[in-house]
């Protein structure tokens, strides 16, 4: 899809890419190496928590290296997307029961935006992934 986008977008797009393959991999190293914050917001219906958090680390890990490898650029790309939504929960859980992470009680300031932000790292992780390139790419006119 990236074939249309002028250079500039094209800058952009490896820009995000870089800082959302940067940010998954540490939140994937953290999740591997410290997952006791990350238990803490885990919801109670998810089976074998600890596993889960060790399986997330390494999505996470997965994810960045393959959005920097451009033959896998565009399934890291939807798999980070849906990531991303899979883990909301964990997010909706943190907010509604006030959880304390690394010492830090966070208030509905930290929580709504956090919230109101994932659809854009659905985007962005899709965007980055060359999987779209909305709102980009200008549309072409039905001949």
């Amino acid at each position: 899809m990236n074939t249309d986008l002028a250079p500039r977008q094209k800058r952009m797009r490896t820009v995000l890419r870089v800082l959302l393959a940067t940010a998954y991999l540490a939140a994937g190293v953290l999740h591997l190496y410290i997952p006791a914050p990350f238990l803490r917001i885990t919801p109670a219906w998810v089976p074998y928590p600890i596993a889960v958090i060790a399986l997330t680390g390494l999505c996470e890990v997965a994810g960045a290296i393959g959005l920097m490898v451009p033959r896998l650029r565009w399934r890291a790309g939807v798999m980070l997307a849906a990531y991303a939504v899979c883990v909301y929960p964990a997010n909706m859980k943190h907010a509604y029961d006030q959880v304390v992470v690394a010492g830090e009680l966070h208030s509905l300031w930290y929580h709504a935006p956090r919230l109101m932000f994932q659809p854009v790292i659905v985007w962005w992780a899709l965007f980055a992934g060359g999987v779209t390139d909305w709102p980009f790419r200008r549309r072409r006119a039905f001949s």
